[in-house]
């Protein structure tokens, strides 16, 4: 709060001058107040909202079977590539085929591979992800990215085969 300060001096008997007026302001409210918005305003915005992907998981252990010639295997390698093949290793539609998580790589093939299974069998293209050892995180997160950008409903993500590790090692990808 605000104070008038007054000091009246009488120096032995003589006339007073004048007077003095000492001013001084209270600050303390106004500090209450400045810390008291600061930590409203601190406690409730939100500096970051966290980013996450949903993925879905099944409910049961049960593996299914996927239709050979309407499935796109994905192998996720070292060095940024991935190999893919539709069908079976063993008796591929497609062959296996080396390329990049490019625009004009995977997502072109995943594009066209569709448009294939969709002329042929009047369904929808199904994709089995199999990361590697070799992969790294980012590398699923990138081919996961491609799925809801292309907006494929039907893919997994499942466990790779020593056969399709051994095709890796054939291209260095492993």
């Amino acid at each position: 709060m605000a104070q008038l300060n007054t000091s009246e001096s009488s120096q032995n008997g003589k006339k007073i001058r004048s007077k003095k007026m000492i001013v001084g302001v209270d600050l303390t409210a106004m500090v209450d107040l400045a810390f008291l918005l600061i930590t409203f305003f601190m406690l409730t915005t939100s500096l970051a909202k966290p980013k996450a992907m949903v993925v879905n998981m099944p409910v049961g252990e049960e593996i299914g079977t996927v239709a050979d010639n309407r499935s796109l295997t994905i192998c996720l390698g070292s060095n940024n590539q991935v190999i893919w093949y539709r069908g079976t290793l063993d008796a591929p539609f497609e062959k296996p085929t080396k390329t990049s998580y490019s625009k004009n790589g995977i997502r072109a093939i995943l594009n066209s591979q569709s448009k294939k299974v969709v002329a042929l069998t009047k369904k929808d293209l199904i994709i089995l992800i199999k990361p590697s050892d070799k992969s790294n995180y980012k590398n699923l997160v990138d081919i996961l990215d491609e799925m809801t950008i292309s907006n494929y409903q039907q893919y997994s993500i499942a466990d790779i085969l020593p056969q399709e590790i051994d095709l890796l090692k054939t291209e260095n990808l492993y």
